[in-house]
């Protein structure tokens, strides 16, 4: 095997020398190799490192599922139930019974709700009925290098959906 390796060089340099240059490679094949590198980490990166955008989609899919989830309760205890936000302490809860759950510390959040469920400036509440209606409201979440998402719960249906606001200058009206 290692005649075959001392031929295969042998041979390289009787090539490269039959056309006049040393073997190796020329600085142009260098760089363009270098930038084909560049640009490939600089699309693989975010998507591995998970950016801004994937956790503030993350959050707003927590939220919303564990809106549903308090919206199920109350229509299958034929009771309100209602899922509380405590901005002070970045926690939520789904439901009285349910044990609070922390938000992610590197997201903001907004809560905009009826008046009648604030119980200060910084917890309110967004309560489902017995018929899958709710108080409504919406949460927003954002972060410095992500557009924000919107957890919308209608009034008149209790229906969860979220939105993400991609190149929207302005956020949609929360719900009144």
């Amino acid at each position: 095997m290692a005649g075959g390796a001392r031929g295969f060089r042998s041979l390289a340099r009787r090539t490269a020398a039959a056309r006049g240059r040393n073997p190796g490679f020329t600085l142009l094949e260098l760089l363009v190799a270098l930038a084909i590198l560049a640009a490939a980490a600089a699309l693989t990166l975010p998507a591995i490192s998970g950016g801004d955008g994937v956790r503030v989609e993350a959050a707003s899919r927590t939220l919303a599922a564990a809106l549903r989830e308090t919206r199920s309760t109350a229509m299958a205890y034929s009771r309100p139930s209602a899922f509380t936000l405590d901005l002070a302490r970045r926690t939520f809860r789904a439901g009285k019974q349910a044990a609070p759950r922390s938000l992610p510390g590197e997201l903001s959040f907004t809560l905009d709700t009826a008046r009648s469920e604030l119980a200060s400036d910084q917890v309110g509440s967004i309560r489902f009925f017995p018929d899958g209606s709710s108080t409504g409201g919406r949460i927003t979440i954002s972060a410095r290098g992500a557009g924000p998402a919107f957890v919308d719960v209608d009034w008149l249906t209790g229906r969860v959906r979220i939105l993400r606001a991609t190149g929207v200058s302005r956020a949609p009206e929360p719900p009144a």
